[in-house]
C-alpha cells in the first residue's frame, strides 16, 4: 500500500468516526454527567430509536462486537490506540482536536471553519459542487473524492456541538449571533434551524427558538440529575469553607453545646448495638424465610413447568402424528386420483377426444369402467376393419398381378428370344476373334523360339537354372531354419501358457471350492441356529400347552367340586352324597377322588361317573367325553355323563 492510500484511507476512517452522531454530542461536552446508556434508556420508548438499535445491534454484529454495542467514542478510542492518527495529515488532527476537544463555543467554528475550507480545496469539492438557494451542496461531476462525502455530516456535527456547548454557556442568544457564529459554514438558517430541532430529540437538552424575541432558549432538563446535585453540594461546601474564614466558630462552644449530645449517645451505645445485632438476626431469618418460598415457588413454578411441557409435548407428538397420518392418506388419496386421471387421459386420447381443456372436476365426472368398455369395444372395431381392409387389399392385389402375369407373358417371350438371337451372335463373335488372337500370339512365339535357338540361348538355360535354384536352396534351408526356431517358440510360449492358465484355473478352481465350503459352513450354521430356534420355540409352544392344561385340569377340577357341592342337596345331604360319589368313582375307601385321579385311584374296577372307565388320568377326554385340545385321540371317553353335565 502506497503512503498516499495510507493516508486516504486513515482520513476516511477518521472522518467516518467523527460523523457518528452520539449522545454526548448532543448533551454538552462529554463530561456533562449523562452516560450513553442513560441516553439509550431515555429515548428508549419511540418506534424510531427501536429501529435505530435494531440497526446499531446488526452493525455490531458485522464489524464483530458481539459483547457490546459500537459506540463512537470506543471506535475513536481504538483508532487513537491503533496508530491510526499517525498517517492522518495535521489539519484533520487539528479538527478531531476541536471537535472532541474544544468547549468554548465562539472559537469552535471559526477554527473548524478553516479546517473545513482545507478540507474542501482539498477534496475539490470548491470547483466541483456548486450552491442552492437553501443553502446545500449539490455534486457537479461523476467521480468526486473519497473524503468529499463527509463535510456536510462534519458541518452538521459540529453544528450540533456547538448548539450544545451554547446551552452549556448561555440561558438566551439571540438568532443574529447564532447566524454570525454559522456564517462561515455556508449552511441556511433552514438548515441551522432543522440541526435545532433534531437536537432536541436527547432529553437531556431542551432548545426552544423564539421567533417573536429573536432569541434561541436554553434549558437543562436534567435538573434533579446526579451532575445537578453534586454541584449543587459542591456549592454548599463552598459557600460554608468560605462563611468559616470570614466568620471562625467558636469551638469551646460547639464542645460544651454537644457534650450532653455526646453522652446521651454514649448511654445509648450498648443498647442501640444490641438492637441492631437483633435487627440483623431477624432480617437474616426474614431473609432465609423469603428465600426458602422463592425457592420453594420456583421449584413448584418448575414442576408445573414440566408438567406443562411434557403434556404440550405429548399432545404435540399426538399432532404430529395425527397429522403424519393425515398428510400420508391425503398422499395416498392423491396419488390414486391421479393414477386414475393418468388413466382416463389415457383411454380418452385413445379414443380421439382432447384432454387439454378438460378440468379435475370434468374428469372426475368420467367413468374408468365405461371408458374402459367403450375403448375396447372400439379398438375391437378398429381392429376387425383393418382386417377387412387387409383382406379387400390383398384379394385386389392377387387380380391386379394376374391380369399383369398374363399381359406380360407375351413380350416376356418376345424379349427372351431377342436377348438368345444377340447371345449367340456375340458369342460367335468373341470365339472368331479369340482364335484370330491366338493364332497370331503362337506365330510370334513360333518367330521369337527360332531367333533364340539360332542364338544357341537355350544350351545356357541349365546352368542358369542351376545357379538360381542353388541361392533359392540356400534361402529355402535358412528360412526353414527360421520356421523352425518360429515353431519352437510358438510352442514353448504355448506350453508356458497352458500351464499358467491351469495354474490360474487351479487357484480358481481352489477359491471356489473355498467360497463353496464357507457357503455350506455359513449355511451349516444357519440352519444349525434355524433348528436351535425351532427347538425353543417347539419347548415354549410344549411348554405353554403344558401350563394349559394344567390351567384346564384345575379349572375341571374346580367346577367339578362345585358341581358335587351344588348336587349334596340332591343326594340327601351330609356325607352320604360324598361316600356315593366316592364309591362311584370305583374306590373302595371312603375318602374324595378328584375326577382327574379317579382312573388310577380306582383301578379297573367301576367306571368313571362322568365319562367311564379311562386307561389312567393322563389321557385326557376319558372322563369328559373328549378333551378341549386332545379332541377324539386314544383313551377317549366312552361312557355316557349325566343329564345334569354342562360337558356331555
Amino acid at each position: 500500500m502506497s503512503a498516499e492510500t495510507r493516508r486516504t484511507q486513515a482520513s476516511a476512517v477518521l472522518l467516518a468516526a467523527l460523523c457518528i452522531p452520539s449522545s454526548s454530542s448532543s448533551s454538552g461536552t462529554k463530561d456533562t454527567g449523562l452516560s450513553s446508556g442513560q441516553g439509550r434508556d431515555a429515548i428508549q420508548s419511540t418506534v424510531e430509536d427501536d429501529i435505530a438499535k435494531e440497526k446499531t445491534a446488526r452493525l455490531a454484529t458485522l464489524l464483530g462486537f458481539h459483547t457490546t454495542e459500537p459506540s463512537r467514542d470506543a471506535i475513536l478510542a481504538e483508532i487513537c490506540t491503533k496508530n491510526v492518527m499517525e498517517d492522518v495529515p495535521e489539519y484533520l488532527r487539528e479538527l478531531y482536536v476541536v471537535l472532541e476537544d474544544t468547549t468554548d463555543p465562539l472559537d469552535m467554528v471559526e477554527r473548524a471553519r478553516i479546517l473545513l475550507d482545507q478540507l474542501r480545496a482539498e477534496t475539490g469539492m470548491n470547483k466541483s459542487t456548486t450552491t442552492t438557494t437553501d443553502g446545500e451542496t449539490t455534486p457537479m461531476t461523476e467521480e468526486e473524492h473519497p473524503l468529499a462525502k463527509y463535510v456536510a455530516p462534519l458541518t452538521n456535527i459540529l453544528l450540533l456541538k456547538l448548539i450544545s456547548n451554547l446551552s452549556s454557556a448561555y440561558h438566551t442568544i439571540s438568532l443574529d449571533h447564532v447566524k454570525s457564529l454559522t456564517s462561515g459554514l455556508g449552511v441556511s438558517f433552514e438548515q441551522m434551524e432543522k440541526t435545532v430541532v433534531l437536537s432536541t430529540r436527547s432529553r437531556a437538552l431542551s432548545v426552544r427558538i423564539d421567533h417573536r424575541m429573536g432569541c434561541i432558549r436554553f434549558g437543562n432538563a436534567d435538573l434533579e440529575g446526579d451532575g445537578m446535585r453534586g454541584q449543587l453540594v459542591a456549592l454548599a461546601r463552598n459557600l460554608a469553607a468560605a462563611c468559616d474564614v470570614i466568620n471562625p466558630p467558636d469551638a469551646a462552644a460547639i464542645a460544651t453545646r454537644r457534650a450532653p449530645m455526646y453522652a446521651e449517645v454514649r448511654s445509648t451505645l450498648e443498647h442501640e448495638y444490641l438492637a441492631t445485632l437483633e435487627r440483623r438476626a431477624v432480617i437474616e431469618r426474614r431473609k432465609e424465610e423469603a428465600e426458602k418460598l422463592v425457592q420453594l415457588r420456583l421449584r413448584e413454578e418448575e414442576a408445573a413447568k414440566k408438567a406443562e411441557e411434557a403434556a404440550r409435548k405429548a399432545e404435540e407428538d399426538r399432532r404430529l402424528d395425527r397429522e403424519q397420518k393425515m398428510r400420508e392418506r391425503e398422499k395416498l388419496q392423491r396419488i390414486q386420483e391421479e393414477m386414475d386421471a393418468m388413466e382416463k387421459k389415457r383411454y380418452l386420447t385413445a379414443m380421439g377426444r382432447s384432454v387439454e381443456n378438460m378440468t379435475a372436476e370434468e374428469l372426475k365426472t368420467v367413468d374408468t369402467a365405461a371408458l374402459a368398455k367403450e375403448h375396447a369395444a372400439k379398438a375391437t372395431k378398429k381392429r376387425e376393419e383393418a382386417e377387412r381392409k387387409v383382406r379387400e387389399t390383398a384379394r385386389q392385389l392377387d387380380y391386379i398381378v394376374r391380369a399383369v402375369r398374363i399381359e406380360e407373358l407375351a413380350r416376356i417371350k418376345e424379349g427372351f428370344e431377342l436377348r438368345v438371337k444377340e447371345d449367340r451372335r456375340r458369342y460367335e463373335e468373341e470365339v472368331v476373334e479369340q482364335a484370330s488372337k491366338a493364332k497370331d500370339q503362337w506365330t510370334a512365339d513360333v518367330a521369337d523360339k527360332m531367333a533364340l535357338a539360332e542364338c544357341s540361348v537355350f544350351d545356357y538355360t541349365s546352368t542358369f537354372e542351376s545357379m538360381i535354384m542353388s541361392a533359392r536352396k540356400i534361402v529355402h534351408v535358412k528360412a526353414c531354419e527360421q520356421e523352425d526356431q518360429r515353431a519352437e517358440l510358438e510352442a514353448e510360449k504355448g506350453k508356458l501358457n497352458r500351464a499358467r492358465s491351469r495354474k490360474e484355473e487351479e487357484i480358481l478352481k481352489a477359491e471356489e471350492a473355498r467360497l463353496a465350503a464357507e457357503r455350506e459352513e455359513a449355511e451349516r450354521r444357519a440352519e444349525e441356529e434355524r433348528q436351535r430356534k425351532e427347538e425353543e420355540r417347539r419347548v415354549r409352544q410344549e411348554e405353554l400347552e403344558r401350563k394349559e392344561r394344567l390351567r384346564m385340569e384345575e379349572q375341571r377340577e374346580r367346577e367339578a367340586k362345585e358341581r358335587m357341592e351344588r348336587s349334596q342337596p340332591v343326594n340327601g345331604g351330609g356325607s352320604k352324597g360324598l361316600d356315593s360319589l366316592s364309591s362311584g368313582a370305583g374306590g373302595s375307601s371312603g375318602k374324595y377322588v378328584p375326577p382327574s385321579r379317579r382312573g388310577a385311584a380306582g383301578g379297573d374296577g367301576g367306571g368313571s361317573r362322568w365319562g367311564g372307565a379311562g386307561p389312567s388320568s393322563s389321557d385326557r377326554g376319558g372322563g369328559y367325553g373328549g378333551g378341549r385340545y386332545d379332541g377324539n385321540r386314544a383313551g377317549g371317553g366312552g361312557g355316557a355323563a349325566p343329564t345334569n353335565s354342562r360337558w356331555s
